[in-house]
């Protein structure tokens, strides 16, 4: 049963993309905002990831990854990887995961890290739509994944011990599936963050730069305010959940 409502329902709206240098060649991204991932466009002969440009460590974080109906193949995988991951192999693979660089976990409902792996929850459904929820708390070090709304439970412990950069990363085997980003949400790491995020919200973040022009503000605060829409923003204090 899900307790408590949603995934940092406290927090606020986080901005990131999926990053377009940072991708297999059988992964195309689309949409203005590149937060559509389309994998194996033709056809498929091998395992495709694309990784995101937000930095996860010391925060936390929750997004969502909807799934069209087409949910098949060898494996198609959301997770959490540093830049050592691979992004492409030439067969069909569970890639986040196959080594010590990534922590995925599987549509067929298999958790993978350090090239092993364990049942985590029932098998996906295919061919029915499917959202993915992830939540990473890189203060506990856990990553829990959520299907549908539904808590799947922890997944993995102790990333907060690992001190190379994370990012979110997914992948697939199957010719013609897509992933599209959403929903995504962060904890504050201050009162000023916290600030800061009732401003945008009222300002709106479709043209922020315009709707400053018109407020006399100090350079270095207008620069904070810009700063939270950037999707290589890297976190630099460690997150203090807020007191609830």
């Amino acid at each position: 049963m899900r307790m408590g409502g949603p995934p940092l329902r406290y927090g606020c709206d986080d901005y990131w993309t999926w990053n377009r240098t940072d991708r297999s060649r059988e992964v195309r991204l689309y949409d203005k905002g590149l937060l559509d991932a389309h994998f194996h466009p033709n056809w498929s002969s091998g395992t495709a990831a694309v990784r995101g440009t937000r930095v996860l460590n010391n925060g936390r974080y929750y997004w969502e990854l909807s799934l069209t109906q087409r949910i098949f193949g060898t494996s198609m995988m959301f997770g959490v990887a540093t830049k050592k991951a691979r992004l492409h192999a030439e067969a069909f693979v569970n890639l986040i995961g196959e080594d010590e660089h990534g922590w995925g976990l599987s549509h067929k409902g298999l958790v993978f890290h350090g090239g092993k792996w364990a049942y985590y929850t029932q098998p996906f459904k295919e061919n029915e739509p499917t959202t993915v929820g992830v939540l990473f708390d890189g203060v506990a070090g856990t990553l829990t994944f959520y299907k549908d709304g539904q808590s799947l439970g922890v997944a993995f412990k102790d990333l907060h011990k690992i001190r190379e950069n994370l990012y979110p990363i997914i992948s697939s085997t199957a010719a013609k599936t897509e992933m599209r980003l959403g929903g995504m949400k962060r904890d504050f790491v201050s009162l000023q963050d916290r600030c800061r995020a009732v401003i945008i919200s009222t300002l709106g973040t479709s043209d922020l730069d315009s709707a400053l022009l018109g407020i006399s503000l100090p350079f270095s605060i207008r620069r904070y305010l810009k700063e939270a829409l950037h999707t290589t923003a890297e976190p630099n204090n460690k997150c203090t959940p807020p007191l609830y």
